[in-house]
């Protein structure tokens, strides 16, 4: 194992995983090794003979598996970004097997009688780990009798199988859907770049003509440009097909399994299971927020639609033509024109003067480039981070294109989280899927692109800026509900007049955005907030209505029941409107059957209210907007960093936002900005 890449920390700056020297064959024997040395750790731990004080038992447990940690950060990322057959092959072996050496941890009735009796020193990080633990040793069954525990194990470990499953299906699933053309004609209304682009997508795949992979939501964005309607149908149908048949039953027996873990643990079904830990609560609280929504979300976006039905001249507008026909109407009434909008933001500039500019700004911090790093692909950047005295805080990684082998969507991740208990500083990564130009020019953003490079770095800077002591609380390990919130707020940023101005140039000429444009997109913000928030809203509801079924409800369910199920739970919430499909169906749900967010994602809106109320404590503060003050956003920036993006999870989450706010939080702002005020 000495030659093994994994086996030592890396010697590399920051501990960058050395991703030249990783190759697959090290991974199979990188886990074995790795997780053998952390169960002998574990062991050490609760077989001490001395008694169990707060450094021998709590410190020692945030201390082991960083070998393990090494190795399953870079598989794990690089299986998302650079999938194989063979990487596919190792996921599956592994992850059942880290299934089973978690539960030996949680279930492990020594430690936990150990972890139970330490003195916690009396400082507030201390005391909130110790509940953190105790809590988390109870839900993942310590408590059981062995009957229990080993019924548990096995419920985990084909979860973990299954959800690897759904990734594995969805990701073949949407490379065969990719969408064929045969001709340049079938694409009028993509511009010249888009359709060489889809010509090389067409060779990357063995395919003639051309190709237009999907993207992960329903909708996808080449709907709002392409000027064939058969041709924005096939895309649109397409991507509802997605997992069809690969994935009906992986979801069923998810749903199946997850309720009975629930009732197993003695929770009436997994979203109560879920909620307990994030800052909503219960359930009720949940579907109380996405009820009262939906109808008036669903009142909007049916008057839109008749609007995009007038500007179609009644031709009817479908599911397929909708966000085409929205374009339209955005274009006329608010001179919008996202194709000539675009020019403004080129991807390198958007980072450089845009989304880096704003954290300086705000956080005093510098990000450059280290060409003497390495990424693990081509295109994969490799940045320090430094904060204003010139410290190191730690790397960002950038990997914005996409590629056949990688998933579909955007996400930050981490190859090491900050810990002052083991003295180490935050590796974080972005990832994207833009599209890379076949000249190899820089990808120009479209508005939702746009905000997507500022709300991924929102989730970087939570990483970035970590300053905890244990690496429980690092970073973006917080309820779900509430890691949005930073991300959501940096979105904001894009849209700053001081920071738009600065980044936002003509990538021909190099004028800055005219105040019209800026003033035309102001404007248009709110326009298609019906469909947006509805196509949302109908992805949480479908999402909470799978996990509150009980054991013998979800038993009783099978694949066939799919689609009706769904119609159900949109009916139910009031949320039906003809033409617009939830942002995700099931069979292509990766958030909650392949990700981390089942019951919760409805947290997106949940942060958003944080969010929308927060960043209107930025602009009271003189922080932001066309009369902002340099040293007034400084000051703002200094206090959010200090008590939410530098806190992790080491803090109580309300506090928190109550001591920036100076009040709990007001839902009136996001009412507002969602054209919702009159909704509850």
């Amino acid at each position: 194992m000495t030659a093994n890449p994994f086996a030592q920390p890396s010697s590399l700056p920051y501990l960058l995983p050395p991703f030249r020297e990783i190759t697959t064959s090290d991974y199979r024997p990188a886990f074995s090794q790795a997780i053998a040395n952390h169960a002998a750790e574990i062991d050490a731990i609760a077989s001490n003979d001395a008694s169990a004080t707060w450094e021998n038992t709590v410190e020692a447990l945030e201390k082991s598996g960083q070998e393990l940690s090494r190795v399953s950060n870079v598989f794990f990322n690089l299986l998302n970004t650079d999938t194989t057959d063979e990487m596919e092959e190792i996921a599956s072996e592994i992850v059942p097997k880290l299934s089973a050496h978690n539960d030996s941890i949680y279930l492990n009735d020594v430690l936990f009688a150990r972890i139970q009796a330490v003195v916690v020193p009396d400082d507030a990080e201390s005391k909130r780990l110790h509940e953190h633990l105790v809590r988390q040793f109870k839900r993942r069954g310590a408590n059981l009798d062995e009957a229990g525990k080993r019924s548990l194990q096995e419920i985990n470990e084909r979860l973990s199988v299954l959800a690897d499953k759904f990734n594995r299906n969805l990701l073949a699933s949407t490379k065969k859907l990719a969408v064929g053309f045969e001709s340049e004609e079938e694409l009028a209304g993509l511009n010249a770049g888009r359709i060489a682009s889809a010509r090389s997508d067409a060779e990357a795949l063995g395919r003639e003509g051309f190709v237009l992979p999907l993207e992960l939501p329903s909708v996808q964005s080449e709907q709002a440009n392409l000027e064939e309607a058969t041709s924005r149908a096939a895309l649109y149908e397409a991507s509802q097909l997605r997992g069809k048949e690969e994935n009906s039953e992986v979801l069923i027996e998810m749903v199946q399994l997850r309720a009975k873990k629930a009732q197993l643990l003695g929770y009436a079904n997994h979203a109560e299971y879920v909620i307990e830990e994030e800052t909503a609560k219960t359930p009720q609280a949940v579907e109380q927020m996405l009820f009262d929504l939906a109808p008036a979300a669903a009142a909007n976006a049916i008057n839109e639609h008749k609007l995009l039905v007038e500007a179609a001249d009644d031709v009817a507008v479908t599911g397929a033509d909708w966000p085409y026909w929205e374009a339209k109407v955005r274009n006329r009434d608010y001179n919008v024109d996202e194709d000539a909008l675009s020019k403004y933001f080129p991807l390198g500039q958007v980072l450089r003067d845009g989304v880096f500019f704003a954290a300086n700004r705000l956080y005093g911090i510098t990000v450059e480039p280290r060409e003497d790093l390495y990424g693990y692909a081509d295109g994969v950047d490799v940045w320090e981070v430094k904060d204003a005295d010139g410290t190191g805080i730690g790397l960002f990684i950038t990997d914005y294109y996409g590629r056949p082998s990688k998933r579909g969507g955007a996400w930050m991740s981490s190859f090491v989280d900050q810990s002052e208990l083991l003295g180490t500083k935050p590796v974080i990564v972005n990832v994207m899927g833009i599209t890379k130009p076949a000249d190899g020019s820089d990808a120009l953003l479209s508005l939702d692109s746009l905000r997507t490079v500022f709300h991924e770095f929102g989730h970087g800077l939570h990483g970035l800026l970590s300053k905890v002591k244990y690496p429980s609380f690092a970073g973006t390990n917080v309820p779900r509900d509430y890691v949005e919130f930073p991300s959501q707020i940096n979105e904001n940023w894009a849209f700053d007049p001081t920071i738009l101005k600065n980044y936002a140039r003509h990538v021909d000429t190099g004028e800055i955005i005219p105040d019209e444009l800026v003033d035309a997109i102001t404007a248009a913000r709110q326009f298609g907030q019906g469909f947006a928030t509805s196509e949302y809203l109908a992805a949480a509801i479908i999402d909470l209505a799978w996990h509150s079924l009980s054991e013998e409800e979800a038993a009783a369910l099978t694949t066939a029941d799919i689609d009706s199920f769904e119609e159900r739970a949109l009916e139910k919430a009031g949320l039906v409107v003809e033409n617009l499909a939830p942002r995700y169906r099931s069979t292509y749900f990766s958030h909650i059957f392949g990700g981390g967010y089942s019951a919760g994602y409805y947290s997106y809106l949940w942060a958003e209210a944080l969010d929308a109320d927060g960043f209107e404590w930025f602009v009271e503060e003189n922080a932001a907007g066309v009369s902002a003050d340099e040293s007034a956003a400084r000051a703002a920036g200094q206090k959010f960093r200090d008590l939410v993006l530098s806190r992790g999870g080491a803090d109580d989450f309300t506090e928190a936002f109550t001591a920036l706010r100076g009040r709990a939080k007001d839902v009136s702002p996001l009412l507002r900005r969602r054209g919702l005020a009159g909704a509850v």
